[in-house]
């Protein structure tokens, strides 16, 4: 099995990285086109902000390729919000493969944002999630997220009720971090990986 990450200017490669060494998977890290649309898998990691992370896929041309890609592919933080249609952060057009806009945290007396730390996530209904135990925890750092939806597969809550998960044909998606999320985060990836 060929398990590419998508190499671009995302601040958690290394993270993601370490996880699937945990696993025990071998990877590839890069922006080659014939060999992002040879993998088997595909890894879409994601920290830092919307407008300048989307500059950069579309330089490399890869805000028409991963949209384009037939096989199983995860998105995460940042990575799945750029996989939505638009973000309010800095009023950034993304991807559009989910149909959905990524939206501020509402201010909220006395409730921090950005959201981090540990949070439960719930009602699941998704591949990814299978034999993962109710209201697992893992782990998010965000200030934007997106809105329950039509493609929403497990949600989480925090001032409002969000989508933790998303799911459209062959793209997976998650706010949290599967990386640092401890033994759920790594079940999620492993579930991923035998997709």
């Amino acid at each position: 099995m060929k398990t590419v990450i998508i190499k671009y200017n995302a601040g958690n490669v290394q993270s993601v990285m370490y996880a699937l060494d945990r696993i025990g998977i071998d990877y590839l890290y890069t922006d080659n086109e014939e060999e992002i649309r040879s993998a088997d898998k595909v890894i879409f990691p994601g920290v830092g902000e919307a407008s300048t992370t989307m500059s950069y896929l579309k330089e490399k041309g890869l805000d028409k390729l991963i949209p384009s890609l037939t096989q199983p592919v995860l998105g995460t933080c940042v990575g799945m919000q750029l996989m939505c249609r638009f973000s309010e952060e800095n009023n950034t057009t993304c991807m559009g493969i989910f149909d959905v806009d990524v939206k501020r945290f509402p201010v909220t007396p006395g409730i921090k944002v950005p959201h981090m730390g540990w949070n439960n996530i719930t009602n699941y209904k998704s591949e990814l999630t299978k034999d993962l135990i109710d209201d697992a925890y893992v782990y998010f750092v965000h200030s934007y997220a997106a809105p329950v939806c039509d493609y929403t597969v497990a949600t989480c809550d925090y001032i409002i009720p969000f989508s933790a998960m998303l799911h459209k044909d062959n793209f997976h998606a998650a706010q949290f971090h599967c990386e640092i999320s401890g033994d759920i985060g790594q079940k999620i990836l492993e579930n991923f990986l035998k997709l």
